[in-house]
């Protein structure tokens, strides 16, 4: 194996979102036991047992009561499970606010699990069972997508605003995770206007050599592809939540070919933007 593979959600789902509940004798053989990486957020909120795993090197033990996630680009084994109740979910990127994803993204320490109180555990137990409850039983239903991810996003802002609470301790030695976080923000804020690896070194006061390769160092992946990435999760923002056709979306995302869009995109997403259109819209 020459590269770590990367677990595709679209490979699961067209709902942009997986939700699964966990009980005591669930088996995880179907996930994948091998170190890999997803092209999605993954959240675990455990209600009760204990549960841990391997994580870009690093041991992480997730309590009963708590919440935690794993970000696109992290190197992760299948979690173990220890009489663990709770929730899984998988989330496409598209679906993250950048507002919501610069609290799960912006400290360059490794994320940690976080303890909810009992009132929050409540709160976050009827949400999850509500949308559980919806995604499994009214697929295919008009307006299916739009209570999901409505339904998801209180989700969402509910898991930003605990992790926003917790306070940051401060790295002093830890440059390239930081020179990353600096990246991915100017990435997200001007990702529509500055295509260019140079022009983002040049933001950041380093080389682009330099830059290349914390970013591989850091994600295992290069500068373009990121750029590249970003494109892609706002075109999906934009083909899922607009009315705008193809070649304005082409056009809102600097793009001056089309049809260059238009390949770049069935490469990422393994169809036409169209055709993506259409099956998100089911």
């Amino acid at each position: 194996m020459n590269s770590i593979p990367i677990d595709q959600l679209k490979n699961k789902t067209n709902a942009g979102l997986q939700i699964k509940i966990f009980s005591r004798d669930d088996s995880y053989d179907n996930l994948p036991g091998f170190a890999h990486r997803d092209d999605h957020y993954i959240f675990f909120l455990l209600k009760s047992g204990s549960g841990s795993l391997k994580i870009d090197s690093q041991d992480v033990v997730i309590g009963g009561g708590s919440l935690y996630y794993i970000l696109p680009s992290q190197v992760h084994y299948r979690i173990q499970v220890d009489k663990a109740e709770g929730w899984f979910l998988a989330i496409d990127p598209s679906l993250i606010l950048p507002g919501l994803r610069e609290a799960f993204e912006r400290g360059p320490d490794l994320q940690l699990p976080c303890k909810l109180s009992d009132d929050e555990l409540k709160q976050f137990a009827v949400l999850l069972d509500l949308l559980h409850e919806e995604f499994v039983n009214r697929q295919g239903a008009k307006y299916y997508l739009q209570i999901i991810h409505s339904l998801l996003q209180s989700f969402l802002a509910m898991s930003a605003s605990i992790y926003d609470k917790v306070e940051k301790v401060p790295h002093t030695d830890n440059r390239s995770a930081e020179l990353t976080r600096q990246f991915k923000e100017l990435l997200t804020a001007h990702v529509q206007t500055i295509k260019s690896p140079s022009m983002y070194a040049s933001m950041l006061n380093v080389s682009t050599g330099y830059l290349n390769e914390v970013i591989k160092k850091v994600t295992g992946s290069t500068v373009s592809y990121w750029i590249g990435q970003e494109l892609f999760i706002e075109a999906k923002r934009l083909l899922n939540h607009t009315d705008a056709g193809v070649k304005e979306i082409a056009h809102q995302l600097g793009y001056s070919d089309q049809a260059y869009f238009i390949r770049s995109f069935r490469k990422m997403a393994g169809s036409s933007p169209l055709k993506y259109k259409k099956l998100t819209k089911k």
